[in-house]
């Protein structure tokens, strides 16, 4: 049997659209959801309203893993059995060993992989292997590829307000005071994903309405010429984001933007109720 040239893979932190999805030759890799003892694969056992159904009556706060080398290993030589190579492109290395465990999982498959970190998450995972896959239909070398993708990593335009500040706490990522006060004063925090892949708070607004104008006031100053795309990704609160659209549609009625959902994974540690505007320049 001839083999097909291309596999190409994310993980499942990655918004994957229905192109992607329906593409014969896309893979993603689901990452691991635990409740105590129970594990579920992202994506694939868990759906993200079982997930915020289940996270509402845990009595232990859930984690997450990325699949193990061995794990990686198997998917990549039942891949191998219908492709020469892939080229995978995974969430920001500083977040997660999920890209360590990948590589790794390739050297124990003896299956050749080409391996770009995002240093990122969600849409700055699938805005670089759409890019990857486009230059690829264009006749450009894998190594010119993973160079121009090596130069776009870190460069998203992102800007996330967090949902719940509980899940943040729990998940261990801000402090008991950072909690209190936060709570107390009802803030919400604005992370962003650095060029190094490191999560940041930046800034922080006090009510759902400034938030939401804090958001629309960042792509406004993001697209001057008011064309473009952006990705607005929510956290099981669709019509908080279709609100957004629409006030970013009253100042940029031409911008395209894409509604999605966050991954079950990076819904464990933002929490419902998450919105976030991402885009890379042009």
């Amino acid at each position: 049997m001839t083999k097909k040239p291309m596999a190409w893979i994310v993980d499942s932190t990655a918004f994957i659209p229905d192109e992607l999805k329906n593409h014969p030759d896309f893979y993603s890799i689901p990452l691991n959801i635990h409740f105590g003892e129970k594990q579920f694969r992202d994506g694939i056992d868990l759906t993200n309203d079982e997930l915020y159904e289940n996270i509402k009556n845990a009595e232990e706060f859930p984690k997450t893993s990325q699949p193990s080398a061995g794990e990686f290993a198997e998917t990549f030589k039942q891949i191998a059995e219908n492709y020469e190579q892939a080229f995978a492109v995974h969430l920001s290395s500083e977040l997660s060993g999920t890209l360590a465990s990948s590589m790794a999982g390739a050297d124990i498959a003896e299956f050749p992989v080409t391996f770009v970190d995002s240093l990122s998450l969600s849409y700055g995972v699938t805005g670089l292997i759409e890019k990857a896959m486009e230059m690829y239909e264009q006749g450009v070398s894998v190594e010119d590829i993973k160079k121009r993708l090596n130069g776009m990593a870190g460069k998203v335009n992102n800007y996330i307000l967090m949902g719940q500040l509980e899940q943040l706490y729990k998940g261990g990522r801000m402090s008991g005071v950072q909690f209190f006060l936060g709570s107390l004063l009802k803030v919400k925090p604005v992370i962003q994903i650095s060029a190094e892949g490191k999560l940041e708070a930046t800034d922080k607004v006090r009510s759902e309405k400034k938030a939401l104008q804090y958001l629309v006031d960042k792509v406004v100053d993001g697209f001057p010429s008011g064309e473009g795309k952006i990705h607005l990704m929510q956290g099981h609160v669709l019509e908080q984001a279709k609100l957004l659209e629409q006030m970013i549609h009253e100042k940029l009625p031409n911008l395209e933007i894409v509604i999605g959902d966050v991954s079950s994974t990076l819904a464990v540690h933002a929490g419902e109720g998450t919105l976030a505007v991402l885009w890379y320049d042009e």
